[in-house]
């Protein structure tokens, strides 16, 4: 089994250029798969390899001295989940897009899972999903409000343009490992929204830590790697994702007339070039041809598709 381990921190890093490569080279030395994203504002990322090679990594921070209150979400899968190794220099960990939002000097309260099911059970609180839609697609909190992005850069506007009538009441957010909440529910406060919570460690340590039975969340999580879905105990999920959208489909989908397996999906046929099928079609050969030999083909990563097409949409849609 290898051991996948989300974490994030939002810690000022003066020197977090130079921090890359000691953190990469011992990442590397150890095998470790995944991406780290840095920033002036701290660390974010998901990683996997050997359990003894996290435990080093995670230590190697802790010992730091700035990484003492690191999030850390532990899941774990047969198959290692990413096929390359990244550690990068980004201006924001998560990208919201707004200047001077800091979670350290303000931010919503954290409800733990275990008292999360009171309160978005509350008639009078408002359970936002911040996380897009292909995520909401395939499962959510029951009552959720969607807001209908495509990516984190929308949310602002999706505030300032739907929330004002629900000032003065309770508003409760979640996302994925609660990086994303710890950024809006700080833009929220800004906005002059006093009464803000959020899902601490999000729906990852609530499906980790909830039983089933009581749980309030329907469906599956998506997530960024090759699991594509997890549900409770973080469990990996039914979904299996098209390699040419790289969204999460069903069976179902896969028995569709549209369905070609490496080049499109229900979703996605006609919206492919046919550079671009030939492209998918000649990568699906190769992925073929590397199994048979017994070797990893490395291929895009699902998060780099997905969050490129929505910005791809995005751009299109201010010009």
């Amino acid at each position: 089994m290898y051991t996948i381990c989300a974490l994030y921190q939002f810690v000022r890093l003066d020197d977090f250029e130079e921090f890359r490569t000691p953190l990469r080279e011992l990442m590397a030395m150890l095998e470790i798969k995944g991406t780290i994203l840095l920033a002036l504002e701290g660390l974010n990322g998901t990683i996997s390899g050997s359990k003894v090679s996290i435990n080093k990594i995670v230590q190697f921070l802790q010992d730091d001295g700035r990484f003492d209150n690191l999030e850390i979400k532990y899941s774990y899968a047969k198959i290692i989940p990413f096929k390359r190794l990244k550690v990068k220099l980004k201006k924001e960990i998560v990208t919201l897009g707004v200047e001077h939002i800091d979670p350290l000097s303000s931010v919503g309260t954290y409800v733990a899972p275990q008292d999360w099911n009171a309160l978005i059970s509350d008639p009078e609180t408002i359970l936002i999903d911040t996380r897009n839609n292909y995520e909401y697609e395939i499962g959510s909190f029951k009552g959720a409000i969607n807001p209908n992005t495509d990516t984190f850069r929308e949310f602002p506007s999706y505030i300032k343009n739907h929330l004002e009538q629900y000032r003065g009441k309770k508003v409760a957010m979640f996302c994925t490992g609660g990086i994303r909440c710890e950024k809006s529910t700080s833009y929220l406060k800004s906005q002059g929204f006093d009464t803000v919570y959020h899902l601490q460690g999000g729906i990852l340590r609530y499906l980790e830590e909830m039983e089933e039975s009581i749980s309030l969340w329907q469906g599956e999580c998506f997530v960024f790697d090759d699991r594509v879905a997890v549900k409770h105990n973080l469990e990996q999920g039914q979904y299996d994702q098209c390699h040419a959208c790289r969204y999460p489909i069903t069976d179902a989908d896969k028995s569709h007339k549209h369905y070609e397996k490496g080049a499109s999906c229900p979703r996605c046929y006609g919206s492919h070039s046919d550079s671009q099928l030939n492209r998918y079609r000649e990568r699906q050969r190769q992925i073929q041809l590397a199994k048979v030999r017994g070797e990893m083909h490395i291929g895009d990563h699902a998060s780099q598709i997905i969050v490129a097409k929505a910005k791809k949409k995005a751009a299109k849609q201010r010009y």
